[in-house]
């Protein structure tokens, strides 16, 4: 099941670290090329040949132990991997990877690959439980890192609860389910704007919104997972960006324009969820602006319409999908926008309603075409409003249904 399937296998060190064996044992029987990497500490606790004999390949252990001067082992691995698994996950080795630490070859390999994570945590309850070790988890899950949930029961200090290392059979099975997953978007190239923009008025401030970019990044993480080649065009924005995309930054709506456009002929897809300023300073300060008068008077001029280019644009074969985010009329405004800019799909959410706001972990939309509504999806989290969202689109690609009124005349 597993045949061509590459897999790091991080082991930290914990007592658990005898199930690695196991579970190396067990992704190498199923037709995978496993490939270890130990912490100092995790050969504390079980010998780098047991690895070297199970997987049938050497072990790496030391950033600076180079086996094969062809490559830099690191990137090597990092390159190679379709998945890396970190099994038993410290809290040590959690935190690492939080805040982006490379002091060890695992660490090292963890920042410069782009393949899918999955993290094992194994520790004591109450390490697990603390605030810290959540906030690192969060922040993981945040990335898109997945997780193999610990064990409730015995552990090896004497305590009883939550916090043993998932057995190996169970870590093989979400393993072998993740690589089943179905792939809808294969071979389909996305682009996905995301954030908010910045209108710069001087060089220490400018306008902008309260966008978190939480929608566009959950979308450009599905796509990406549903089997999508995915160019994430940002803004502003307060999550981490997702494994696997292709990222170019902008600030202000005239560079997100220019992005959208130079990338969009080659995309099958253009999902529109940035939050773009509508006006910006006619003039730009060189310098800082210091304040004299008792009143300041900003010119304000029209930014381009980014999804109205996209529509005047798009080949007959181009799926447009807009956001519309509204405080009244949501439905009338929607449809309205959909035609007006001849999209073919509008995500449209009432930001009032709570929980659909800008900068929250969850939404509430309805989507509609030029006929009306299609979908309407109710409050969950925005990673499955984006699955949700992007498997209407590949079912609506498969059929060939792209509005034939929004394509340009």
């Amino acid at each position: 099941m597993l045949n061509g399937k590459t897999i790091v296998l991080g082991v930290s060190g914990g007592i658990a670290a005898f199930k690695a064996a196991a579970l190396c044992s067990k992704l190498t029987q199923a037709g995978a090329e496993v490939r270890v990497i130990m912490t100092e500490s995790a050969a504390k606790f079980v010998a780098p040949l047991t690895f070297q004999t199970l997987s049938r390949h050497a072990v790496y252990i030391d950033t600076f132990d180079e086996k094969d001067p062809s490559v830099v082992s690191h990137i090597d691995l990092a390159d190679r991997a379709d998945l890396v698994v970190i099994a038993p996950a410290t809290a040590n080795v959690i935190g690492k990877m939080a805040l982006g630490l490379a002091d060890d070859m695992l660490s090292t390999t963890l920042l410069a690959t782009t393949a899918p994570i999955f993290v094992c945590p194994a520790m004591n309850v109450h390490m697990l439980a603390h605030p810290a070790v959540q906030a690192n988890l969060q922040t993981l899950a945040d990335r898109g890192v997945r997780f193999i949930e610990p064990g409730t029961g015995q552990l090896a200090c004497g305590y009883v609860g939550k916090g043993r290392l998932a057995e190996p059979e169970e870590i093989l099975a979400a393993i072998e389910s993740f690589f089943n997953e179905k792939k809808p978007l294969r071979g389909k190239r996305v682009l996905v704007t995301a954030g908010a923009t910045m209108e710069r008025i001087d060089p220490v401030r400018y306008l902008t919104n309260d966008s978190s970019g939480k929608m566009g990044y959950a979308i450009a993480e599905q796509a990406a997972r549903m089997g999508a080649e995915v160019t994430l065009v940002t803004g502003k924005a307060t999550v981490a960006v997702p494994n696997g995309v292709k990222v170019i930054r902008t600030e202000s709506t005239i560079e997100m324009m220019d992005a959208v456009l130079s990338a969009m002929d080659e995309q099958d897809v253009i999902i529109k969820a940035a939050a773009v300023s509508d006006y910006r300073p006619a003039e730009q300060a060189p310098e800082k602006i210091k304040k004299t008068e008792s009143e300041m008077m900003l010119k304000l001029v029209k930014n381009p319409d980014i999804l109205q280019a996209v529509g005047e644009r798009k080949k007959a074969s181009q799926l447009v999908v807009g956001f519309a985010a509204e405080t009244h009329n949501v439905e009338a405004f929607a449809i309205d926008k959909l035609k007006r800019k001849r999209c073919d799909l509008i995500v449209a959410n009432d930001v009032t309603v709570p929980g659909a706001g800008f900068g929250t972990d969850t939404n509430v939309v309805n989507v509609y075409d030029a006929n009306g509504l299609v979908l309407r999806l109710p409050l969950m989290e925005k990673r499955e409003v984006a699955a949700r969202l992007l498997a209407f689109i590949a079912d609506r690609l498969t059929k060939g249904e792209i509005t034939e009124e929004c394509t340009p005349k």
